[in-house]
């Protein structure tokens, strides 16, 4: 994979190379005017309930394994950070910054065909805060396979970023005056069935009454349609 005279490939490469220093991000939950980017960037009720009324959940032994080896890698910078206005504050953590590239590395069960648009908002936001113009999302399968998708710096999606933390601020603020606030809007997606908030915003999992064709269908032969006079 390369583009112009870049060998992403090998930059790659080197960066899983370089695994080293532990590095562990730590949210302080009652800093609402701290906002950290996996917060803005995914679903923004999660990330509510996970400051306000969290629930552990249980990863899979190849994201403990990955989880542990990415927060192991040397980068030049680790956390950033941005100033947005009224004294609010963007933090991100990037996984690598290597030959002036930023590098984000996902396990992922297959590879997409595109990159996940939480992951796109993601390393574009670094983008900003390294004051860098390139980045590669690295996603790694179970098997220990790799496949990188390059992208450059983005205004507008930097800008959504930045809207969705205010959001967030707003609502945690809310929450701390009034507990009994409303959470963010749902916002429907595959993550949902692994969330571990899954039934605060639908239904019970694995309980809902299976419906037939048949029981939805409807006899019409005793059915006497109204003449005109008797409209």
């Amino acid at each position: 994979m390369s583009v112009g005279d870049r060998d992403y490939k090998q930059i790659v490469r080197d960066a899983i190379d370089d695994l080293g220093e532990d590095i562990q991000l730590k949210i302080d939950t009652k800093d609402s005017n701290t906002i950290y980017l996996n917060e803005a960037t995914r679903c923004l009720r999660r990330s509510f309930y996970d400051r306000t009324d969290p629930v552990d959940t249980e990863q899979t032994q190849f994201n403990k394994v990955l989880g542990g080896l990415f927060r192991k890698m040397k980068a030049h910078s680790t956390m950033g950070a941005y100033d947005m206005t009224g004294g609010l504050t963007l933090k991100g953590q990037v996984d690598m910054i290597k030959e002036d590239v930023v590098l984000i590395f996902r396990s992922i069960p297959r590879f997409p065909d595109n990159p996940v648009p939480v992951d796109i908002l993601y390393v574009n936001a670094c983008m900003w805060m390294f004051d860098k113009i390139e980045g590669v999302i690295v996603y790694i399968t179970p098997d220990g396979k790799e496949e990188s998708f390059v992208t450059n710096r983005n205004q507008k999606m930097f800008e959504e970023v930045i809207r969705r933390s205010k959001v967030l601020h707003d609502l945690l603020v809310r929450k701390n005056d009034d507990p009994k606030a409303k959470p963010p809007i749902v916002e429907p997606s595959l993550d949902c069935l692994d969330c571990q908030y899954y039934e605060r915003c639908y239904i019970r999992k694995k309980q809902g009454k299976q419906i037939t064709i048949s029981s939805l269908s409807v006899s019409y032969t005793h059915l006497t349609l109204p003449t005109n006079r008797e409209v």
